[in-house]
């Protein structure tokens, strides 16, 4: 089938919650995807960070396709050979006791919320059902109903009522807006370190440090969703890294499971997710075998600090060409190889951007009117990075004509 055809039959049988660019990939290497009919394009979204290390990377590959030829799913109600070395490693990466795996980010978010929740009642001493967490405006943790409902995009949100209550919604980037929000009944704040969703947006300096001072002070939980943000993206194993801050609980997933499966995981000490106990929590493929084989790869990818590094440098080189890329941007956000570019709207929305990139060779999405994202796998090069910018300067040019 062509393009068309394969565009054509997806869209007939299948629900419209996604709306793709016209873009039929087939296979992929590295930074690079091939379309059925032959057409390669550098991809700069790299799964919203799930590859982080490359399609394809060999080391991940390799685990995947030895561990298909022996074990793929237990369900937790037995051990498998490859569930202690997992966990073992993604505790000492964080630096934490104890790992509860999942699959999906989502999944890993309503996790937090439980052990949260559970941690407050049981440890905190709040009243039975009283409980609040305070998020953040902006925010983009997955779709599931409880996260919608606190949600402040209309599109994400309208329609999929009624909400679960015990959430407060205040300002991203103000710490004493986080302050005025505690009170007794309060188990945790949850945010992302750098809102990805909302535009790649960037708190201000000393921020994450604030809250986590503010959240000490007030025996509450920080929970740092570290899904998009963290695994190297930004040029240190987590964003947190950065202000050198150190949350009580980290929620992971896209990059962890290498974009081969889904990998999700919350990590903390053992006096908050030792809160759990049997049948208060689990998933039937949260930790599976092949899994964790993947997952316990990224960590040893993880371990030579040669993906955070590359992050940062080529991050720097990235930054400082779209500063002068010229008119036709207003804005850019970002940290390592992670962007937010704000498009002049009379220009395009960047729907109309990231068609134009693609026309190109250049792969991207784009989120809330004329914003896009680039975000390529760390394994790009400098010349191929270099070359994207060269089409995005392109494409503005012949907007602006």
């Amino acid at each position: 089938m062509n393009t068309e055809e394969h565009i054509r039959l997806g869209e007939s049988h299948s629900a419209h919650n996604y709306h793709p660019l016209p873009v039929v990939i087939s296979s992929a290497e590295g930074a690079w995807v091939t379309d059925v009919e032959g057409k390669r394009y550098l991809d700069c979204l790299a799964g919203y960070s799930s590859l982080n290390f490359g399609h394809g990377n060999p080391a991940i590959l390799a685990a995947a396709r030895e561990q298909l030829d022996r074990l793929t799913l237990t369900s937790r109600a037995f051990y498998h050979d490859r569930f202690a070395a997992f966990v073992t490693g993604l505790a000492e990466l964080c630096g934490k006791d104890m790992v509860l795996p999942m699959n999906t980010g989502a999944e890993a978010v309503e996790t937090a919320i439980k052990v949260a929740r559970k941690w407050g009642y049981e440890v905190k001493g709040v009243a039975p059902d009283q409980a609040n967490i305070v998020v953040m405006e902006d925010n983009f943790h997955g779709r599931t109903t409880t996260i919608v409902g606190f949600s402040t995009d209309p599109e994400s949100r309208e329609g999929f009522g009624p909400f679960a209550p015990g959430f407060r919604i205040v300002k991203y980037g103000s710490a004493e807006a986080v302050r005025e929000a505690i009170d007794e009944n309060t188990v945790a704040v949850l945010l992302e370190p750098i809102q990805g969703e909302a535009g790649v947006l960037v708190p201000p300096d000393g921020y994450l440090a604030a809250v986590r001072e503010i959240c000490t002070d007030n025996n509450v939980l920080f929970v740092a969703d570290e899904i998009q943000s963290g695994l190297g993206r930004t040029g240190d194993t987590f964003a947190c890294d950065h202000e050198r801050v150190v949350p009580d609980l980290y929620v992971l997933g896209k990059a962890l499971g290498g974009g081969v499966v889904p990998v999700s995981a919350v990590v903390a000490d053992a006096d908050v997710l030792g809160v759990i106990g049997p049948g208060q929590h689990g998933s039937t493929f949260g930790g599976n075998p092949l899994a964790c084989a993947v997952g316990e790869a990224v960590i040893g990818l993880l371990k030579t600090g040669e993906y955070q590094a590359r992050a940062r440098e080529l991050g720097a080189f990235l930054h400082e060409r779209l500063a002068g890329i010229g008119p036709g941007v207003v804005a850019v956000r970002g940290r390592g190889l992670w962007a937010g570019i704000d498009i002049d709207p009379s220009l395009g929305t960047g729907r109309q951007i990231s068609e134009a990139l693609m026309r190109r060779g250049v792969l991207v999405k784009d989120t809330h009117g004329s914003t896009i994202r680039l975000a390529p796998p760390l394994v790009v090069s400098r010349d191929d990075l270099e070359w994207a910018l060269e089409q995005l300067s392109a494409v503005l040019r012949e907007a602006r004509a």
